[in-house]
């Protein structure tokens, strides 16, 4: 061999002739069986390719490739390990030039071949099977490095590698699972491994995959996966895709992402666990290229997984209809079960990736979801839901608010404009009327996400008397000018939606749970001076609705109600630390702790709780009474006059959108008070109408002229729509008119006139008419000729 390598690096055009006689001899001892001088030809050969790097060594690198396909082909494993491995050593030398012309399509064939050996000896099996996967592992590090010689990413090639890797990877992974989590393999160990040598190799390929080449490597695996039925179970998908995600450079994960989603729709008639393992896989392909670049696939993502939310919504509603019959119910039942799967499946991925996502497409996102949610008697969603019907519909409706959830849940926005936008707090609260108790439920938790910008939520959890809220530890700031200007154009809205749901028949105790909360969180995040009257004005008249009961709530629905007023109160009280007003507050808390315990949020929210029969004859003491409040707050400064003029919610089109009762004919007779706005050149005119009969009309309410309706309509399109402090500022002004002007017709009535104290001489153009004495009244506003 000396001589031979001496020859051959002397003259190396002598080596196309030398590799051709070797060739000829291993050929004839391959076909008579004489393994000894097999062996020593492609020793020879190996140590000739190892020793020359000339521009000659072509021709000898043919021979070379023609023997080792000859050893390849071959029935005997000793001569098939034996070209292997003189292969592999071939692909480890690096080449001056490349040769183009050169094809690996046979040896790409052959290795995959014996990646699936199916032989009868164990120990030689698994031999073959390594040769196999080394012979892979050579064939992508020689071709791989070129890109003028990149015949090896070619689908017909793909389609034989990655599954023959999956293949070894998939068969230990079955030993593995049963006899449990082996131990971290030594170097020997790989060497010996099938599973090892092809989850590397596999790694290898992936991580030299590019740009044009990266989705044919990827769309053999789901071949895989479909074709032995393994994504139920999907552990072994998982693991494959996670091997995938971090072995491909970082800004290629939205191509394997795009391709999760592909292979998603083309199995959305598949059955439910099958969907399940799929949506399975892509979360865990979104948890880890969430760290990295998602790029483009964003609302991709969620739009594909809402589309089979829905799909799987359908599903499970046909289902229920179809079933009937006791095998046919049971059936039902379980598939309504596996639907139950794949929506979690969905929402939790949802939710991840959201989570994951800065905040400005967080946002989007947020955005996105929300106009999915369909709500009855608008088309403003852009969900297709004509084939749900109503319980399909609701069924939808839930499951895209939790997404929202997931969505939201640790998002801190700087300023509540930026995470509660007009464009999203009106659709979010649109639901908040409807009259399901668990989508009030997701609408409350969905706000006090966006609310809690300092991780108090938790300290509030749960309807209770707070003996010192100092011990909570509750984080604030000052309210800044952005959300002060936020409860000035939405606060009206918000209480709106709080007094709405309190009084609703299917509450339960999570719901005033709920509300509690968000009367606590606003106080906290968004609360001035003027916004503290207005909550307090709005928990006053939650006390009075329950009292009054103009809805025919349940005696528990009262108490609740009573119970989180109290506590809300009670909570609000101590937060701006006014002691006259904590005293009134703790003073009746006391006295309902002895004679009233149903009033209390510790009591009532129990599961054996004694009712009363009433509460119209219940002491005052038990209730938080207006003067004393306003009277406590007035000593420490607060602007209280609007404190005196009961709450009373807006009216919108959302009721109607909701299914609610128009609550029209819940607003205060006050209402009627308020008169249209009248121009001040009109003052006199109203004064001279002010009569007896005018007086008598105005009490007798048996019937009502066409006049007082048009009356009354324009006044609640006023509470509608006028600011809150033009609405009070108004009803305060006229009340004090309508006072005085009682008085003065009193007074006319009673007294009778005075001595003239002068006449007035009326003139009009050239006539001239009698002087009429004027009467000098106690009003001097007010004059009788």
């Amino acid at each position: 061999m000396e001589k031979l390598t001496f020859y051959a690096v002397s003259a190396p055009e002598k080596l196309d002739r030398i590799g051709s006689y070797l060739a000829e001899r291993l050929s004839r001892d391959v076909v008579r069986h004489r393994s000894g001088y097999v062996l020593i030809a492609m020793e020879a050969l190996d140590q000739l390719l190892m020793a020359c790097h000339s521009q000659s060594i072509k021709p000898f690198v043919e021979s070379f490739l023609h023997m080792v396909a000859k050893l390849l082909e071959s029935g005997e494993p000793k001569l098939q390990v034996l070209g292997t491995n003189s292969f592999v050593k071939f692909a480890n030398i690096e080449e001056d030039t490349p040769s183009y012309h050169r094809r690996y399509d046979f040896f790409v064939s052959r290795f995959s071949a014996m990646c699936h050996s199916c032989h009868s000896d164990p120990e030689i099996r698994t031999e073959i099977r390594i040769a196999g996967i080394r012979g892979i592992q050579g064939v992508v590090r020689k071709t791989v490095n070129d890109e003028l010689r990149a015949t090896i990413w070619e689908p017909q090639h793909m389609d034989k590698i990655v599954p023959s890797l999956l293949f070894n990877m998939q068969k230990t992974e079955e030993v593995d699972s049963r006899a449990g989590p082996p131990p971290s393999p030594s170097a020997s160990d790989k060497e010996e491994n099938p599973a090892v040598l092809a989850e590397n190799c596999f790694r290898e390929l992936l991580g030299r995959a590019t740009f044009g080449n990266m989705n044919n490597a990827v769309r053999p695996v789901f071949a895989h996966l479909d074709h032995h039925k393994l994504w139920d179970p999907n552990e072994f998908a998982v693991h494959c895709f996670k091997i995938i995600m971090y072995s491909i450079q970082a800004q290629y994960s939205h191509h394997v992402i795009q391709e999760i989603l592909g292979h998603l729709d083309a199995r959305k008639k598949d059955s439910p666990r099958v969907r399940a393992g799929i949506i399975q896989v892509l979360l865990e392909a979104v948890a880890i290229a969430a760290k990295g670049s998602i790029g483009p696939t964003v609302l991709e993502v969620f739009n594909t997984l809402l589309k089979h939310l829905r799909l799987s919504v359908v599903f499970e509603a046909n289902d229920l209809q179809g079933g009937s019959g006791g095998s046919a119910n049971l059936n039902s039942s379980s598939k309504d079960n596996d639907e139950k799967i794949v929506q979690n499946a969905i929402i939790q991925t949802i939710g991840f990736f959201g989570s994951n996502l800065p905040d400005y497409q967080r946002s989007e996102i947020m955005m996105f979801i929300m106009g999915k949610v369909p709500v009855f008697g608008t088309s403003t969603h852009t969900l297709d839901i004509s084939q749900l019907g109503d319980l399909g519909t609701r069924r939808i409706q839930i499951m895209l608010l939790r997404s929202l959830l997931m969505v939201t849940s640790g998002y801190k926005a700087k300023t509540i404009v930026t995470a509660l936008p007009g464009s999203f707090l009106d659709p979010l609260l649109s639901p908040s009327l409807m009259e399901d108790y668990e989508l009030r439920q997701l609408v409350l938790e969905v706000m006090h996400n966006l609310m809690d910008r300092h991780d108090n939520r938790a300290k509030l959890r749960g309807i209770r008397i707070i003996p010192d809220v100092a011990d909570l530890k509750i984080k604030r700031e000052k309210i800044c000018r952005q959300d002060t200007s936020f409860m000035k154009k939405n606060g009206q809205q918000l209480y709106r939606h709080i007094y709405l749901g309190c009084k609703e028949e299917d509450n339960v105790q999570k719901n005033y749970e709920l509300l509690y909360t968000s009367l606590a969180l606003i106080t906290i995040e968004l609360a001035n001076e003027e916004v503290v009257i207005d909550l307090i004005r709005l928990a006053i008249a939650l006390q009075d609705s329950a009292i009054i009961n103009e809805d025919n709530l349940p005696m528990f629905h009262r108490c609740g109600i009573m119970a989180l007023v109290a506590a809300y109160l009670n909570f609000v009280s101590q937060m701006i630390a006014v002691p006259a007003f904590c005293q009134h507050v703790s003073k009746v808390i006391e006295i309902r702790t002895m004679e009233a315990p149903y009033f209390l949020p510790e009591h009532i929210f129990r599961d054996k709780c004694m009712l009363p029969k009433s509460l119209e004859k219940h002491d005052k003491n038990l209730y938080f009474l207006t003067n004393k409040i306003a009277e406590s707050l007035g000593g420490s400064g607060y602007s209280v006059e609007r404190l005196s003029v009961p709450y009373v919610p807006q009216v919108t089109d959302e009721d109607r959108l909701s299914r609610r009762k128009s609550i029209v004919d819940t607003v205060s007779i006050q209402v009627d008070i308020l008169p249209n706005s009248i121009p001040s050149d009109d003052v006199v005119s109203n004064t001279e109408e002010i009569t007896f009969e005018a007086l008598k009309k105005a009490i007798d309410t048996s019937g009502m002229e066409e006049q007082e309706k048009e009356k009354r309509r324009l006044v609640i399109e006023k509470f509608q729509k006028a600011p809150f402090e033009e609405i009070a500022a108004q009803c305060e002004s006229k009340a004090n008119l309508l006072h005085d002007r009682l008085a003065q017709i009193l007074e006319l009535t009673i007294r009778p006139p005075p001595s003239p104290s002068g006449t007035l001489t009326i003139t009009s153009g050239h006539a001239q008419y009698q002087s009429v004495p004027v009467y000098e009244m106690k009003f001097p506003d007010l004059c009788v000729y």
